[in-house]
């Protein structure tokens, strides 16, 4: 019995593909007969897309407005207030900078702790950033704790608008503010030159070796003259500063206060705790002489120059830039051939070796 057309496809497709044209033909039509993706699939994908297209637009759009209006707000204080404009600059400025601070910051730490690093094996730079950054969160602590009550804010505010050295860090400091107030910084660091130098004088009349005694008072006597230091007449005394009375736990309670202010140490701390800090700070400059050592001062900014011999104890905002140079390599050919027993001659030679070098260019 013959059947029908209909009835042989039907038997062709239980029985499978086979070889010949009926198989060309049976994979011929198999992608057709794929079961297709649910409906919903492709629509939410381009729902997706276009959502997300939807809001890359709405956010650059707010951005570009918000910018507009932050531009002609800020051209509006520049008119109307220029005082305050100065202030709100410096502030939005400061803001960034010391967000940036924070990032770099981190990495930095990120750095040492996946491979293992104290912070005297970082780069110079590196080393500076986390001193810097430190002393700059022990001096935002105390602002910090009076925001604390409730509706301090506006104290907080007035209190920063009025003191602002003594309260705010260095990325909120305008301009004009950062030589003023490294002026002022410096002014009470030179207050305490001569009680260092008369406490110097004062531990060499009794001292035992006479050779040594007359050296050192030779030394307090140029320099009160006006005459600057060499860095082998201080390296010669190097001796000295290692044993009593001039090793940095025997020296006198005012001689140690003297030299925290000359450092930007408090001086209102009982003795253990000045003996103390005083040592880990000349420390770690000594550190940090070193990694410039290893980078080299002319690899330095002019930024970086200026703040590296402000540190060290000379008032570099008044200067050029080839007498910091020179300054800081002498500064460096003296604190890297000192060891860590030295620190006191370290110390005592900050103020011998800056004292009169500003004294001569005045």
């Amino acid at each position: 019995m013959a059947l029908s057309r209909a009835g042989c496809c039907r038997v062709l497709w239980r029985l499978g593909p086979g070889p010949g044209p009926a198989a060309g033909l049976s994979r011929a039509r198999r992608p057709l007969e794929l079961p297709l993706p649910p409906r919903w699939a492709p629509r939410s994908l381009v729902c997706r897309l276009s959502t997300k297209a939807g809001s890359r637009s709405i956010l650059t759009t707010l951005a570009s407005k918000a910018k507009l209006v932050s531009g002609r707000y800020e051209r509006f204080l520049e008119r109307t207030f220029p005082r305050f404009y100065v202030l709100y600059t410096t502030f939005t400025k400061g803001i960034q900078a010391l967000f940036l601070e924070v990032k770099e910051i981190r990495k930095i730490k990120s750095k040492m702790s996946h491979q293992r690093l104290s912070v005297q094996q970082l780069p110079y730079r590196e080393m500076e950033r986390l001193r810097q950054f430190r002393r700059d969160v022990i001096k935002a602590i105390p602002i910090g704790i009076i925001a604390i009550p409730p509706f301090a804010n506006f104290l907080v505010i007035v209190l920063m608008y009025f003191f602002p050295r003594q309260l705010l860090i260095r990325y909120f400091w305008t301009p004009r503010q950062q030589v003023e107030f490294l002026d002022a910084y410096d002014a009470v660091r030179r207050g305490s030159y001569p009680h260092v130098l008369a406490s110097l004088a004062l531990a060499a009349r009794s001292l035992p070796e006479p050779q040594l005694r007359e050296g050192l008072q030779e030394l307090c006597a140029e320099v009160q003259r006006g005459r600057q230091p060499r860095v082998a007449q201080l390296y010669a005394l190097r001796s000295l500063f290692a044993g009593s009375p001039l090793a940095l736990s025997k020296l006198r309670v005012s001689h140690v206060k003297a030299l925290s202010q000359v450092l930007f140490l408090t001086p209102h701390l009982p003795a253990f705790f000045l003996r103390h800090r005083l040592r880990s700070h000349v420390l770690e400059i000594r550190h940090l002489d070193r990694a410039m050592l290893r980078l080299g001062v002319g690899q330095l900014s002019e930024e970086e120059l200026r703040a590296a011999c402000y540190l060290r104890g000379l008032n570099s905002t008044h200067l050029g830039v080839p007498e910091c140079r020179a300054w800081l390599e002498q500064w460096l050919g003296l604190s890297c051939k000192l060891q860590a027993s030295e620190a006191s001659l370290l110390a005592n030679s900050m103020v011998l070796l800056s004292l009169n070098y500003v004294r001569a260019k005045e």
